[in-house]
């Protein structure tokens, strides 16, 4: 049993790194799950206006040098964000810390179980992980499936198929949203398209290969944490509202080897993985 679980676990790494690798696909950590999808992973992009997946807005490459930046303060704790303007969209420019420990974690895998007193955790366990890359959140948290600030997204976790109502709060303080599928594929048009987009969004520091934070994204490598309490180093993984089926949702992701292209994955909705919030548009 110990060399299985050492194989899978080897395995699980590998194809994780793998995430946003010129198209390939990555498989998702889950030991009960092995699907995973990866979306317009050709780095085909635009730079120029693009359609949204619905074919009815059109989205404009921006100019860094519009980009505004802000800050904005979690009423619930006090803490405080920075944030930027890209083009239509306002963005945390920090992943969110906020302790979300009020529901137990349980993992029931093929050959072991797993417990935890939180939904949330900092990487390696270690809180001053927390303070520089924010808080590791299952996507039942993320979506605050409790509904303890919101309805939009009660119910939504691991083995039930959910109909959420878009925006979807979460875990995001008041005013804010974790953002579908469809927001992160602006978010690359933006920028300059998903060939480059990893290079516009990754911070100057802390990479193996760095970015040039053009547009004060500043995305770290945060890490994320498996379904059974691995955790992973020099990555992003971020969740999105959308989910791909009952027991997987959308993430972007980026990684410490490819410099310039992100990408659009499903994942086991057990494993924790970072947020950024996007600020409502009534809110602007």
């Amino acid at each position: 049993m110990f060399l299985k679980k050492f194989l899978t676990i080897g395995f699980v790494a590998a194809v994780f790194f793998a995430c946003g690798d010129n198209g390939s696909s990555a498989a998702d950590s889950d030991e009960e799950s092995s699907s995973s999808v990866c979306e317009d992973c050709d780095g085909s992009s635009s730079s120029k206006a693009k359609s949204s997946s619905s074919g009815s807005i059109l989205v404009e490459y921006v100019d860094p040098s519009t980009v505004v930046k802000g800050t904005m303060t979690d009423e619930r704790d006090g803490q405080t964000y920075k944030t930027v303007k890209i083009g239509t969209q306002t963005w945390m420019a920090e992943n969110l810390n906020y302790a979300y420990t009020s529901v137990p974690y349980k993992y029931k895998g093929t050959n072991d179980v797993y417990t935890s007193d939180s939904t949330s955790w900092c990487n390696n366990n270690d809180a001053s992980n927390c303070t520089k890359y924010g808080r590791l959140y299952t996507w039942a948290a993320a979506m605050d499936s409790t509904r303890t600030w919101s309805f939009n997204g009660r119910g939504c976790g691991y083995g039930k198929t959910c109909s959420p109502t878009y925006p979807v709060r979460g875990i995001c303080p008041a005013g804010w949203h974790l953002p579908t599928r469809a927001e992160f594929e602006t978010l690359f048009t933006s920028v300059g398209g998903k060939s480059s987009a990893g290079t516009m969004l990754k911070s100057t520091s802390g990479w193996t290969w760095n970015g040039t934070d053009t547009y004060s994204f500043s995305a770290l490598p945060s890490g994320s944490r498996f379904s059974y309490g691995i955790f992973s180093n020099e990555v992003a993984y971020f969740w999105s509202s959308t989910e791909f089926h009952s027991d997987e949702a959308y993430f972007m992701c980026m990684n410490y080897y490819d410099y310039d292209h992100p990408g659009l994955y499903s994942s086991s909705e057990y494993n924790g993985f970072s947020v950024r919030c996007v600020k409502d548009t009534q809110a602007e």
